[in-house]
């Protein structure tokens, strides 16, 4: 109720706050998603970090060590990234790099940018603003994971695929997979685990996506000892994945 109350007067909001704690939830988790990267007050940090981790402790938090390799070095685990204890987790990011403004949307950006907190998006927008353009897509960009169970969120933006599967559209979905390798070696990372990039709303069709995404990661290990976590959140996603890994 104090972040509810905080979020509604801090953007002029007059809302109604709801008896059901269901819907404060929900409604919390879409003042979250509107706010705009600027700074919080220390008071409003220290109860919203109280609150997340809480929820991310709620939901069951899955560690490393828990999973079974497939492969060697290549694991395929399907659940909720947000609840994820490895070095990072990858964020399939738009352009903007700023997370999902749609309240209470069901994509991952959404769903990272909520547990990690208020301070992920203002982290984005940092590098955004130093930057000065949109993020390329195909590239990566990392930040700390604050309230996440993963230490660092890894952002790529995949292709979109608005029509015919190109080459083009191949080739940069393959380069979202490396960038965030390469970055996670530069910053010593040993495990990452990375979502279905471009398969929900930019339109990549899962299988071939599956394909790439295999054979970019097994591509990337034959020089080096960094481990990788497939996470899937749907049926179709784990038989492709199942199917290749077999």
């Amino acid at each position: 109720m104090y972040l509810i109350r905080a979020l509604l007067d801090e953007q002029g909001y007059r809302n109604e706050i709801p008896r059901d704690v269901f819907e404060q939830k929900r409604l919390l988790r879409a003042l979250f998603n509107v706010r705009p990267p600027e700074p919080a007050s220390a008071e409003f940090l220290a109860v919203q970090d109280a609150y997340l981790k809480e929820a991310i402790r709620e939901k069951d938090i899955t560690g490393f060590s828990d999973l079974m390799p497939v492969q060697d070095g290549i694991y395929l685990w399907r659940g909720d990234i947000t609840t994820l204890a490895v070095d990072a987790i990858v964020n399939a990011a738009n352009s903007a790099l700023l997370g999902c403004f749609s309240p209470n949307h069901g994509c991952i950006d959404n769903a990272i940018h909520t547990f990690a907190g208020v301070q992920l998006r203002l982290a984005c927008h940092a590098i955004m603003q130093k930057q000065g353009h949109e993020e390329p897509t195909g590239s990566a960009k990392l930040t700390p994971g604050f309230n996440l169970p993963a230490k660092y969120v890894l952002h790529t933006v995949g292709p979109i695929v608005s029509g015919r599967l190109t080459e083009k559209h191949c080739e940069q979905l393959a380069s979202c997979y490396e960038s965030c390798l390469r970055l996670a070696e530069r910053y010593g990372l040993k495990s990452v685990a990375f979502c279905c990039i471009s398969t929900g709303v930019f339109g990549f069709p899962q299988r071939d996506a599956a394909r790439i995404a295999v054979e970019t990661v097994k591509a990337y290990q034959k020089h080096s000892s960094i481990e990788v976590v497939f996470n899937v959140f749907n049926e179709a996603d784990l038989r492709f994945y199942e199917a290749l890994l077999k």
